[in-house]
């Protein structure tokens, strides 16, 4: 019998494999980064082959760790940065362009094209997504109108487009000699071409974004008994192994923090910071800038659906601190240089470096530094740059609650900056309620994991699941409320000076 189930968990900045048995125990992981390619102001992009192979390596990598024969596993399971859009030749494996990431901003026109008719939320009935250049339909149109040779390549069937899940399960399963061109609904919910209620491709929003449907993958269930495909006995597993899981990184990390009833919430800080609330088998449209998105599908179970606060910048905003300033060498570093400080010194960061995401969507916006005097040091900006994460989580948090007229009483997190103690501490206190920490903070990839091992009946169901997740750690707030309030309203202040900074 096997003894493991695993999962690729391609980021944004980089690509992990993991390895956990069957009381979700963490057996060997290896991880590496890969490039991030700034053509010019607003765009950004990733080498789709150097995805690939990254991805090999840390297959390789943490089964040499592990000390285990690949014939132990019992499947695989992808997660994905979402959103990221690539097309390539079915025949070759070859990609037209680089991988056009989800912060990228060059689309911004195509959706003030598009929103001329009917606004921003031409299509949020259907999509549960306003129109904005976080989505890969505008992305997939840049391509079109701006590749030579894609359109006709598309019209013949051999341009396929797929985002990140899609292009390394059709890797995983042979590529140009058989590879399966599948996506679920997780995945295929954030592309702005999908309807939440038909679970299926929409000809109308393909049609006005002149995008043939031969292009596009097959949408299957998340966790899939019937199975996408089987790794080739060749590199990089050395054996056949089911494929047979997918969902995108912030709902798999939903699975992997056990969020399977309606009203509970997590929060994974990453490259960004993503909020979904299991709202269950109904699509609950947003009032308050939230996302309505799919949340999973198990095999031929009904559709489960989320409410998603989407944050651009958050573990990219330290990145960015580490990498164009220089003001540390390690991201780690930062607590320890905000811990020289005792708050912020009166400043707020705000970073909108692609336009505000929720619950604003204004593409427009730029960040800024607000606040500054003489008194100022690095210190309180590395204070500021930690602080900016946990307001914006309140702002996502606020409109959740109005949304769902639930009141969450505590939030599981996960991610990168969960070991971040100081962050931690001044999410609860800004919250004003306890944040959670479980034993497995990489969630995404346990989520997938779970998804995987479901499909091959290595567990018996989700609910099940539940008995494994443990809790590590809990900050209870500790600010007074009135101080807590003014904090808040000095951050709001400066996001409305952010907004709009743009003609």
């Amino acid at each position: 019998m096997s003894k493991y189930v695993a999962a690729v968990d391609q980021g944004t900045t980089s690509t992990r494999f993991m390895i956990f048995d069957h009381e979700s125990r963490v057996i060997a992981i290896d991880q590496k980064e890969h490039r991030q390619i700034y053509p010019q102001p607003g765009w950004v992009e990733h080498d789709p082959d150097e995805i690939w192979q990254r991805t090999q390596e840390v297959i390789q990598g943490a089964l040499a760790k592990a000390g285990i024969d690949a014939r132990e596993i019992a499947a695989i399971g992808v997660t994905n940065q979402r959103e990221t859009t690539i097309v390539w030749n079915r025949r070759t494996g070859k990609p037209y362009y680089n991988a056009i990431v989800w912060q990228d901003m060059r689309t911004a026109g195509i959706c003030e094209d598009l929103a001329r008719d009917g606004g921003q939320d031409r299509w949020r009935a259907k999509t549960g997504l306003p129109l904005a250049t976080y989505f890969s339909g505008p992305k997939i149109k840049w391509i079109l109108d701006n590749v030579p040779g894609v359109r006709e390549d598309a019209a013949r069937g051999e341009a396929i487009f797929g985002n990140i899940d899609t292009w390394v399960i059709w890797w995983l399963t042979g590529g140009p000699q058989g590879g399966a061109h599948v996506t679920d609904v997780s995945n295929a919910s954030r592309t702005m071409l999908m309807n939440l209620h038909t679970l299926d491709w929409d000809d109308e929003i393909l049609h006005a974004l002149g995008i043939p449907r031969q292009m596009l993958p097959h949408i299957r269930p998340s966790s899939d008994p019937s199975l996408y495909g089987k790794t080739p006995v060749s590199r990089p597993l050395g054996a056949s192994i089911p494929v047979c899981g997918d969902l995108g990184d912030q709902q798999a990390a939903l699975v992997g923090q056990t969020c399977f009833s309606p009203g509970e919430a997590k929060n994974t800080y990453g490259t960004g910071c993503f909020m979904l609330l299991n709202t269950g088998t109904q699509a609950v449209p947003s009032k308050s800038g939230l996302l309505t998105t799919l949340a999973y599908r198990m095999g031929n179970e009904p559709a489960v659906y989320a409410l998603e606060g989407s944050i651009a910048i958050t573990g990219a905003l330290v990145q960015w601190l580490r990498d164009n300033l220089g003001l540390i060498q390690k991201s780690a570093e930062v607590e320890d240089l905000a811990r020289t400080v005792e708050d912020n010194g009166g400043i707020y960061f705000v970073p909108a470096f692609s336009g505000l995401f929720a619950p604003y969507w204004n593409l427009k916006a730029r960040g800024l530094v607000i606040g500054i005097t003489r008194f100022v040091n690095k210190g309180h900006i590395a204070r500021a740059v930690l602080e900016a994460t946990a307001y914006q989580t309140r702002e996502v948090l606020d409109a959740m609650n109005k949304d769902s007229g639930v009141a969450l009483t505590a939030l599981k997190v996960d991610g990168g900056m969960v070991y971040d103690e100081l962050l931690m501490q001044f999410q609860g206190d800004i919250l004003g309620v306890p944040v959670i920490r479980p034993t497995v903070a990489e969630t995404t990839s346990l989520g997938a994991a779970y998804a995987a091992g479901l499909g091959v009946g290595f567990w018996d169901n989700l609910q099940g699941l539940r008995q494994y997740w443990k809790e590590d750690k809990r900050w209870l707030p500790q600010m007074e409320a009135a101080k807590r309030e003014e904090l808040y309203r000095g951050w709001l202040k400066a996001v409305q000076r952010a907004i709009d900074w743009l003609d």
